[in-house]
Order: C-alpha cells, then structure tokens, then sequence
C-alpha cells in the first residue's frame, strides 16, 4: 500500500512539474504514473551509474552535479515514451530542480511511518 501512495505522489509531483516548468510537457495522469514508472526504473538502473561516472564533478560543485545527473535520467525518460516531452536540456535541469523541490513538499505531507516502512526502517 506504501509503494502504491509513493507512486500517486511522485506521479501527481509530475503533473504539478509539467503545470509550473514551461517546456516540460505531461499529457494526463496516465502518462504521469506511466512517466513515473519509467522514471523509477531508469533511476534504479542508469542513475547510480551517472553519479559514479561523474563523481569527481560532482565533488567540485558540492553536489549540485546531481541536478544534472537527474535531468539526464529525465531526458532519457522523454525519449522513451510518447505523453512526456522535454524541450530542451535547460527545461530538463530546471525541471529536476522543481520536481526535486515538489516532490519534498509532497512527501513532507506523509506521515513518517510511510516512508520509513518503505524504507526499511522502524520508527
């Protein structure tokens, strides 16, 4: 039930993303979950890959790379799928830095026990 709560939330930071980034473009809430899907996927596989290779870089911005990294994983997003698009790489990085900020917002809104099951964890 936890894992299906955290889909809806990242789906609707989706949605929410794609209202306030001009250029990035969600056709419905299906494509959202969808999107969201995709996204997760390409995050447990390709994310941890990007972050190792540009470590170093990374290091010097302090972690600010990560936006970056993020982005990629969202652009790669938009070229799989048809009901998700995103202009340019600018609309990309921008788009990673409000959904970042979105999706807190949103998860903040969860009880703790929420994710910390999901996690793992006891609380």
């Amino acid at each position: 039930m936890n894992l299906l709560l955290i889909w809806l939330l990242s789906s609707l930071g989706l949605l929410i993303t794609s209202k306030l980034v001009s250029g990035f473009e969600i056709k419905s809430f299906g494509h959202a979950l969808i999107t969201s899907a995709v996204v997760g996927l390409l995050n447990l596989v390709f994310r941890p890959i990007l972050l190792f290779l540009t470590l170093p870089i990374n290091i010097l911005t302090l972690g600010l790379f990560t936006f970056v990294v993020n982005a990629i994983v969202l652009k790669m997003a938009s070229g799989l799928l048809k009901g998700f698009n995103i202009k340019s790489w600018t609309t990309a990085i921008i788009g990673a830095l409000v959904l970042a900020l979105v999706n807190m917002f949103l998860f903040w809104l969860l009880p703790a026990e929420t994710i910390a099951v999901q996690e793992g964890v006891r609380v």
